[in-house]
């Protein structure tokens, strides 16, 4: 992880940590690390999600880019796999999308992508940051016709949709869908995606207003969803995240189908098409237990990788997997895309419903879930450096796992994108992991804040 770039690009609070000097540096550097060898004048786009400090920093970065002779395209509030998706289709050198994904409203970000649909490996990330930090290079200054130019996307929400559709085969005429748009960028497309295959839709927290993007809402409150599909006799309910690169579902009697389960079904299905890649689904160290026995249960090679999508992106890459994610619900469909897509996700749970003419709740029970709990401990930003040498901490874990044996696991780390340090365990017994774990969230408190 680097100085300013975390497991999914540069994020803090708006103005205060991700700032409009920041941010016209990062437009600066980043033209110069992403274009510095082309032959034409550079071409950036830039998207958004729904933050009252979007358009802030939206002028901040193409301020920067414009500094330096890239001609910039704004495309407004749309999901981060839009401009994952855009800058392929439209031929663009780069793609910065400016979102802090399922974090409350003060915080903001920068991820970058390259003209691929990938974002960035972490040697660029690492020029970026050193041409910032270090003054490595000195970006150039154009004057004059040089000066790059700022245009705006007409139908960048519409071109997006048009390849969401595109990656299913199936009609929904006659489902009764809920669509938790979290308030944040799903709220420009996600009612149109699924009305266009005929499903009738109950959309919630689709008015943002600024501030009010994760507010008790989305991927991460899952409640109001729940209700939602109960109260209005939904088939199924999709939730979003902040800028739509997450999914969570909820079957018709209102329980939750994280991303585990979700990669789970899909990765069967896959199997038995024959687009299943390699015979592999790839996930992280934080799955949960259960999908590791499924995944042998059904012959399928389970890869685990750190936390964090890059990790799981960069498995899928080497190895030539199809399908693989967090269960956070940020999954990628490699056949499809290059990066998380909230709503292509929930396309591919239709389709496999469509397909097999089975329900949300069956399949999903085919994965049985172990007891697991996790628990978010603030730090300082000092503590989170201290983290990797604290013996206390060391020792809290150790006495954990030793407790434990064969029946369960220990997982803690240091978050990649907050200041946190998220302790996690899972095993048979609900009350042990549950004891076991706050003792150690409780040394990490006493040692860290």
């Amino acid at each position: 992880m680097g100085r300013l770039f975390g497991t999914d690009g540069a994020r803090g609070v708006a103005n205060k940590e991700i700032t409009c000097e920041l941010s016209m540096q990062i437009g600066r550097a980043a033209a110069m690390v992403l274009t510095e060898n082309l032959s034409h004048r550079p071409k950036v786009m830039i998207g958004m999600d729904t933050r009252a400090s979007g358009e802030m920093l939206e002028s901040a970065i193409a301020a920067g880019l414009c500094s330096v002779g890239a001609d910039v395209l704004l495309l407004g509030v749309l999901p981060t796999p839009a401009v994952a998706y855009l800058v392929r289709a439209y031929g663009y050198d780069a793609g910065v999308m400016i979102s802090a994904s399922h974090n409350p409203c003060e915080y903001n970000g920068i991820k970058i992508f390259q003209s691929t649909g990938y974002k960035l490996p972490d040697e660029l990330e690492n020029e970026i940051e050193a041409i910032i930090l270090d003054e490595a290079k000195v970006p150039p200054v154009t004057v004059g016709g040089d000066v790059g130019r700022i245009t705006r996307a007409e139908h960048a929400v519409e071109d997006y949709i048009r390849h969401l559709l595109s990656t299913v085969d199936m009609r929904c005429d006659g489902m009764k869908i809920a669509l938790d748009c979290a308030n944040g960028s799903a709220s420009v497309s996600a009612k149109t995606v699924f009305e266009s295959l005929g499903a009738s839709c109950v959309v919630i927290h689709d008015a943002p207003d600024g501030v009010n993007i994760n507010d008790h809402c989305g991927s991460t409150h899952m409640e109001s969803l729940q209700r939602c599909v109960l109260e209005n006799g939904c088939d199924i309910g999709f939730a979003f995240d902040g800028d739509a690169d997450r999914m969570l579902a909820v079957d018709h009697e209102g329980n939750l189908v994280d991303g585990d389960r979700t990669i789970a079904l899909c990765a069967k299905y896959m199997q038995a098409q024959g687009t299943l890649r390699g015979n592999a689904a790839v996930v992280t160290v934080m799955s949960n237990m259960g999908f590791f026995k499924f995944c042998e249960q059904n012959g399928i090679r389970c890869e685990k990788t750190k936390v964090g999508d890059r990790y799981v992106l960069e498995n899928m890459l080497e190895n030539g997997y199809s399908i693989g994610g967090e269960q956070s619900g940020h999954i990628i469909f490699l056949d499809h895309a290059t990066t998380g897509d909230g709503q292509l996700s929930a396309l591919q749970v239709l389709n496999v419903l469509h397909h097999t003419g089975r329900t949300l709740k069956d399949l999903a029970g085919e994965m049985e879930i172990y007891p697991q709990v996790l628990i978010n401990v603030r730090v300082s930003k000092y503590g989170r450096v201290r983290f990797t040498s604290d013996l206390e901490i060391k020792h809290a874990i150790a006495r954990a796992e030793e407790e434990l044996g064969d029946d369960g696991r220990v997982l803690v780390r240091v978050s990649g994108t907050e200041p946190l340090v998220r302790v996690m365990l899972e095993g048979k017994d609900q009350q042990k992991i549950q004891i076991l774990g706050e003792t150690i969230a409780e040394v990490v408190r006493e040692r860290l804040v």
